[in-house]
């Protein structure tokens, strides 16, 4: 699965881990979110690392696939209604922003019905980089890679590799142009 390989989603294995995978979101969804403490513990235990370097908030609710294909950088956010399926990896860099109701979907299906209707699948991974900022409702596919010191615009659908330094939109989501200087705040201005 990892290797990009066609495997069987309903491999005993693989079931085994989604169904762990699930049932700690679902906890973690249930929890009070001033619950930080216990929030950290179920993150840490389904992405199989510690985040101790750097904040890092899933917005419940929060939904994977198997987690431990989930790599996060430091400062990481993101808004409620996060579902990534990390059938392969699926990595964000530091200091990435996710807003609301975004998924990110590795797991390729086959086109013809009977293959499908086998249970066989195909995944590939998804990178972001650093210092990206997805709007809400985006859309990104298998084998995606989303360069540094980007922002997606809300209800784009990615579906090619999007470059640094760049504002990109739309459905097939495309640059439109590059992050220049003239996009700071000018935060001395009374009127922001």
């Amino acid at each position: 699965m990892i290797a990009g390989k066609v495997y069987n989603s309903q491999d005993s294995e693989l079931v085994a881990a989604l169904n762990k995978s699930k049932s700690l979101c679902r906890q973690y969804n249930n929890l009070d979110f001033s619950n930080v403490a216990a929030r950290k513990v179920i993150i840490d235990e389904l992405l199989q690392e510690e985040h101790n370097d750097g904040y890092c908030v899933f917005t419940p609710p929060f939904w994977c696939d198997y987690g431990f294909n989930v790599k996060v950088g430091k400062n990481f956010y993101s808004n409620h209604n996060l579902v990534i399926l990390d059938c392969a990896e699926v990595t964000f860099g530091d200091n990435v922003f996710v807003g609301p109701n975004c998924g990110f979907y590795t797991a390729i299906h086959p086109i013809d019905a009977h293959q499908r209707n086998t249970g066989i699948e195909l995944a590939k991974p998804i990178k972001v980089g650093s210092d990206v900022w997805f709007g809400g409702g985006v859309t990104v596919l298998p084998g995606v890679t989303i360069g540094n010191n980007v922002v997606i615009g809300a209800g784009s659908v990615v579906v090619k590799d999007i470059p640094s330094g760049v504002v990109a939109v739309g459905n097939p989501c495309k640059p439109i142009r590059k992050i220049t200087e003239a996009d700071k705040l000018d935060l001395d201005d009374p009127n922001i």
